[in-house]
């Protein structure tokens, strides 16, 4: 049986090297690439080595995680990526998050949590340690944002996008064209100010709308 394919990318030669053999302990998880920054790491993505989670380190030379995933999100998009950093801070934590990232680790966790989220993104689509999930969830709802007002459609498109369904579902049970759909999607991502579904969802989540 494979195992799933991990990638590091940390200019911390010493920490990457470790976390390497950590993951080598691993039963189905195992590193196949290796980047000191962003730009590295995506210039040894090909059609053939694309690892299954990517653990990114937030601040590096060169190409940092935010911008990095945020290229990822675009070019790469089946990269799950959790953020690895020693910053708990609620901006760096926000900012990797809105680039995209699928969970947000510091550097001082326990193994088994490690294991523990890598199974969760690989199986789940994210995870979040409660540390991190409270400084987020804190930081959402004490954040002040404008009133923003959605119409009834643009309700039901949030609604539908905070389940399991594909767009192209979603533009079946809407009775629309699944260009309509994108051209929703687009709107409201402005609108609301996200970059990706999981941002749609976090929102509809803080405002209590599903």
């Amino acid at each position: 049986m494979s195992k799933h394919a991990i990638a590091i990318i940390d200019d911390h030669l010493l920490f990457s090297q470790s976390l390497k053999g950590l993951i080598a302990t691993f039963n189905d998880f195992e590193v196949t690439i290796q980047a000191a920054n962003g730009k590295e790491f995506i210039e040894k993505l090909n059609a053939t080595n694309l690892p299954e989670i990517a653990l990114m380190d937030m601040n590096m030379p060169i190409m940092g995680g935010v911008e990095t995933t945020l290229v990822l999100q675009e070019k790469f998009p089946s990269i799950k990526v959790l953020a690895l950093s020693m910053d708990d801070n609620e901006t760096s934590i926000l900012k990797m998050i809105r680039s995209g990232a699928k969970g947000y680790l510091l550097k001082d966790i326990h193994p088994d949590i490690l294991l523990e989220a890598l199974q969760g993104v690989l199986h789940e689509g994210f995870y979040h340690t409660k540390r991190v999930s409270n400084t987020l969830v804190n930081s959402l709802h004490n954040k002040k944002e404008p009133t923003i007002t959605l119409v009834k459609r643009e309700l039901e498109f949030l609604k539908l996008a905070c389940t399991e369904m594909t767009y192209k579902e979603i533009a079946s049970v809407m009775f629309l064209s699944p260009k309509t759909i994108d051209g929703y999607r687009e709107h409201l991502f402005k609108k609301l100010e996200v970059k990706n579904r999981v941002g749609l969802v976090i929102y509809a989540l803080k405002n209590k709308l599903v």
